[in-house]
């Protein structure tokens, strides 16, 4: 990405899927968010880890490529013809909430601005659809998108120990952030 080759965002074409999927969704992390249980609730504690972990998403836990599901919409940003991030919104109307269902950012984008931007356009698109909120949900493993949503407004909301259970993220624990939406998200 230069000044005279600024990357685009747009909303996603069927002609974008394999590059969508193409998107490497891994990160390294030094710091992990354990999940501590009190007498009043839970707290959250930063805790370093070493070696670093090394998370890697399994494509589709039940092993079917199911898609984007009908009523998500994805937004991308592309560099000289190549996309190298996107996110995957809906509206859950009973309660006007947007929820980011995935958010992506190649490696070689991270740290440029591309999720804030990618983010500001959903949350846009959920407020010109009534959303209230935006809300999403991330495990307590992965450090850097959790600093990175917060940078963009969120903060926590909940958790769930139990969510992945039986899945290949066992053992981590489901935190969600949301944030308010105003005109324009």
């Amino acid at each position: 990405m230069t000044p005279e080759r600024p990357i685009v965002y747009r909303e996603a074409q069927p002609a974008d899927k394999e590059q969508i999927d193409a998107i490497d969704d891994s990160f390294t992390t030094d710091t992990v968010y354990e999940v501590v249980a009190g007498d009043e609730g839970f707290a959250l504690r930063s805790a370093f880890v070493d070696p670093p972990l090394v998370k890697t998403f399994p494509d589709d836990e039940d092993g079917e490529d199911d898609g984007v599901a009908d009523g998500v919409h994805v937004e991308v940003a592309v560099d000289d013809g190549t996309v190298c991030g996107f996110v995957a919104v809906g509206v859950e109307e009973w309660h006007r909430r947007l929820v980011v269902q995935q958010i992506a950012v190649a490696s070689t984008h991270r740290g440029l601005g591309v999720g804030a931007a990618l983010m500001q356009r959903a949350c846009a698109y959920g407020s010109r659809l009534g959303a209230r909120t935006a809300w999403l949900e991330t495990t307590n493993v992965n450090v850097p998108a959790i600093r990175a949503y917060r940078r963009m407004g969120f903060s926590f909301c909940g958790l769930d120990t139990t969510l992945y259970r039986g899945t290949s993220s066992e053992g981590e624990t489901a935190l969600f952030m949301s944030k308010e939406l105003g005109a324009g998200g």
